[in-house]
Order: structure tokens, then sequence, then C-alpha cells
């Protein structure tokens, strides 16, 4: 295990250094993580919130209000989930060092767009053009 690299808590990545050096590897593993951690958390208080939520409503619209939040919910859970399953790829691809890079051009990802969205895998460009294929043949 290498040692912990020093960030200053007001680090932000700069164009003026080294793309994707050891401080900005550093800074974009620990965002990561955050926002792994605060999903997960999240995702916890939501299933003890549901459980203890489970009770017998003898009122049908109330019973069918709280079934709609509960579904609600459940979607939103599970959009996190595949948001975490991307977080955990970005975090492999720190590792391997293949990060910042898109991943249809190989050019560097803008730090602005990495810091924005730390899961992105294309540039601003390819994403736009993927968009554009996407839409052409949604809308045939």
């Amino acid at each position: 295990m290498k040692p912990e690299t020093f960030l200053p808590d007001d680090y932000r990545p700069a164009e003026d250094e080294p793309f994707m050096n050891e401080r900005q590897l550093e800074y974009f593993r620990r965002k990561l993580i955050a926002w792994r951690n605060d999903i997960l958390a999240e995702s916890r208080d939501t299933i003890e919130a549901l459980q203890e939520a489970t009770r017998n409503i003898p009122d049908v619209t109330d019973r069918a209000s709280e079934e709609t939040d509960r579904a609600i919910e459940l979607r939103t859970r599970d959009r996190q989930r595949k948001l975490v399953a991307k977080i955990d790829s970005a975090l492999r691809r720190i590792d391997e060092g293949e990060y910042g890079y898109c991943e249809v051009t190989g050019e560097p990802i803008s730090l602005k767009r990495l810091d924005a969205r730390p899961i992105a895998t294309m540039s601003l460009e390819a994403q736009e053009r993927h968009e554009r294929r996407e839409k052409v043949h949604r809308d045939d």
C-alpha cells in the first residue's frame, strides 16, 4: 500500500498542474469515496425507515399513498445503487491509471467536468456526440 498523499482541505485540481498527478488522483479518490459513503448511509436510513413503516394502515387512501411513497423511494435507491457501481468503476480506473481519460478518444477529460461529475467516462465533446447519436436512433 502506498503512502497517503497530503492534500490541503482547500485543494482544487488546477489546469497548470500535470494532468492526473498524485494530488489530483487523491482528490478525486476522496471525492468519490465520500460520495459513495453518503449514498450508502442514505440507503441504510431508507431500509430502517421502510422496516419501521411496515405497519397496518386501515385507511385505503393512506395505505395507497404510503405504497406510492415507498415505490418512489425504492426507485430512487435503485438509481443510487447503479450510481454506486459507477463510483466503484471510477475508483477502479484510478487504481488502474485510466481515470480522467475519455474512453472514446483517449483524450483527457476536463478537470471542470470531472469535478462536477467525477464518474464521467467521456469528454464533453464525446458525450455530446454519443447523446446526439442516441437521439437520432430513438427518433427512428
